[in-house]
């Protein structure tokens, strides 16, 4: 019988005497999208590996399909001078092949056989469907035509992902894809592989990707693998239930209420802040708990509190620039304030690095009024910090340059603040992880407390768990933070204001994400306006706001009463014997009460969101 699955059976794999994987199993239907999640180090690149051969197993077996043909994206497309879409269209190997043939052939037979083949495979349709594939990845029609060697490293990452994209394997593998890409190219890529025609299993730690591209969860720890069935917040959910009893009830519904007040809290210290700060407070009011207390504090960031400024700490009125005399941006007018969180929105390549560096003191103005606070320090992070530590010196050696006279108990406290243990802070950084590194760039850019940090794709090589914790670092930071990066969740839990660079300009973005986001998949075309505002209506009687009141405390009732009836089943569900054979039926009812209680509870969190706003606006 024809296999029809990617079938991973009772795996075990260990790497230098250190079981990796033991004793795993999983069944991946043809055509089936599943992220593959874990924390760094756990294993999940060379089960990659191990499923494309290159690894031997010590136990168990992998079995594909027959003739099943897998691909990744190779290491980097090399510096050639094979025109970008040349080089995609020489991924398709039958197509390359027949072409050259259909050249040289002579026997008539053959020649038929050849054209009947290329008509088969679609081969004239090809170079359309590598353009369209190359545009999406940020490749105009101009750059489309231009040799590999005229771009760099990390756009020779994006050819390699467009060749392996449209060889259109049976299985196609992808290890953190959107580390390379850009917010534009990541929500692309999510869009086409939600499409793709085979299977795709995709290692990330985007929960924008995993929520919206994938069907099934793989998750890697302990050394096993358990398949999940829907997208990352499902997954996050029901292991959030299992890990429920970690915690005593009182405790759980104590952190519940401190969570859900302090939305509220910020809700009504940043109402005047439009449409993105309602979309970021329903984001927060809907996170989910995906870590054990324990977990979490392996993970965390601190970063230290700047005094407080007079605003604003940044204004410029008709500011322009760019480089060698040539305006990138022009005609800025713009004004930053030391509680302003503003993500920078905008394809590559229109001057949000530019923006960034003006902004950080790192390029002068060319023209125009900037105002910057006379005491102002900035923080800034980018790729290239963390690509310029010293490979051959520890993190210590890093940090005692920048504070000569602590202690080394001093230094080392402030490397456990974001992360790096004992064992690490004496480990040369050459030796380090990705994820490392990265921590270890974001504490010395934050050493000096800035007043305002600004963050270029700061969760390259965090897992989800360090994500989760910067996000929680940066709600707790007293400073600005102005933030680029391709990851939605992160975007959207942190930024409150959007600004928007295209065409040389800097504008206020109106809508929030997911408006800015159906804009680009609508290709560009503007979001409809809004029906202009009517004339102001009079102030609400006393009547109306005492019901509006009572909306309010009747929603949070009903907000307490579900959570309460959630840590209960929660509980339940955290016995270990309800997973027993005889209880199988029942544990499948419980999970079902469980997960209907969840979503009873997100509808009654965002009918009391808006009975507060209504409120709000009554008040105003």
């Amino acid at each position: 019988m024809a296999c029809h699955m990617l079938r991973i059976d009772d795996i075990s794999y260990s790497v230098a005497g250190r079981p990796l994987i033991e004793n795993a199993s999983a069944s991946i239907p043809d055509g089936h999208k599943v992220g593959i999640v874990g924390r760094n180090g756990t294993g999940k690149t060379t089960l990659f590996r191990i499923i494309r051969g290159e690894l031997a197993l010590e136990g168990g077996s992998i079995t594909l399909p027959q003739r099943a043909r897998i691909g990744g994206v190779s290491q980097e497309v090399p510096g050639n001078e094979v025109s970008l879409i040349d080089t995609v269209l020489a991924a398709d190997t039958e197509r390359a092949n027949l072409l050259a043939e259909a050249e040289t052939a002579t026997d008539p037979a053959r020649i038929a056989e050849v054209q009947t083949r290329l008509s088969d495979i679609d081969a004239w349709g090809a170079e359309a469907r590598a353009a369209s594939i190359l545009k999406g990845l940020g490749f105009d029609d101009d750059a489309q035509r231009q040799p590999c060697s005229a771009f760099s490293g990390g756009w020779r990452m994006r050819v390699a992902l467009a060749a392996v994209l449209f060889s259109q394997p049976d299985l196609l593998l992808l290890d953190e894809p959107t580390n390379y890409l850009d917010l534009e190219g990541a929500l692309w890529l999510e869009t086409y592989l939600a499409r793709y025609p085979h299977t795709v299993l995709i290692v990330s730690h985007d929960r924008g990707l995993l929520n919206r591209a994938v069907g099934s969860i793989l998750h890697l720890e302990d050394k096993k693998l358990t398949l999940y069935n829907g997208a990352y917040d499902t997954f996050a959910e029901t292991r959030a239930a299992r890990l429920a009893a970690a915690e005593s009830e009182a405790k759980k519904q104590e952190a519940r209420r401190a969570h859900l007040q302090s939305f509220v809290d910020r809700f009504r210290a940043k109402a005047s802040k439009a449409v993105q700060a309602q979309s970021r407070l329903k984001m927060i009011a809907k996170m989910k708990p995906i870590t054990t207390p324990q977990e979490a504090a392996l993970k965390r960031f601190t970063f230290p509190s700047p005094e407080e400024l007079s605003p604003p700490i940044i204004h410029m009125e008709g500011g322009s620039v760019g480089y060698d005399g040539k305006a990138i941006l022009q005609r800025l007018d713009l004004r930053i304030d030391q509680d302003d969180r503003i993500a920078l929105l905008g394809k590559n390549g229109e001057g949000k690095s530019t923006l960034s560096k003006l902004l950080a003191g790192k390029l002068e103005a060319m023209g125009g009024k900037m105002t910057t606070s006379s005491k102002l320090r900035v923080g800034f992070f980018a790729q290239h910090q963390v690509e310029e530590l010293h490979v051959d010196e520890t993190p210590i050696d890093h940090i005692r340059r920048l504070r000569p006279g602590e202690t080394p108990s001093r230094l080392r406290a402030r490397l456990g603040g974001f992360g790096i243990g004992a064992e690490q802070a004496e480990t040369l950084v050459g030796k380090l992880s990705g994820g490392q590194k990265a921590r270890l760039s974001l504490m010395l850019a934050t050493i000096d407390a800035p007043h305002m940090l600004i963050l270029d794709e700061p969760t390259n090589h965090l897992d989800i768990e360090s994500r989760e914790a910067l996000v929680e670092a940066l709600t707790a930071y007293t400073g600005a933070v102005i933030l680029v990066s391709h990851d939605m969740h992160l975007l959207s839990l942190v930024a409150d204001r959007l600004w928007l660079v295209k065409d040389g300009r800097v504008a206020s973005y109106d809508g929030d994400l997911e408006s800015y986001r159906a804009m680009l998949l609508a290709g560009d075309k503007p979001a409809p306006k809004e029906k202009a505002k009517e004339q102001k209506p009079k102030r609400p009687s006393k009547d109306a706001i005492t019901a509006l009141k009572q909306d309010v405390r009747k929603c949070e009732e009903r907000v307490e009463k579900l959570s309460t009836m959630a840590d209960k089943l929660a509980k339940k569900l955290a016995d270990p014997a309800m997973y027993d054979e005889d209880n199988k039926d029942e544990a499948t009812v419980w999970q079902k009460k469980y997960s209907e209680v969840m979503e009873a509870q997100e509808r009654a969190e965002s009918l009391w969101m808006r009975a507060l706003e209504k409120l709000e606006r009554a008040q105003a």
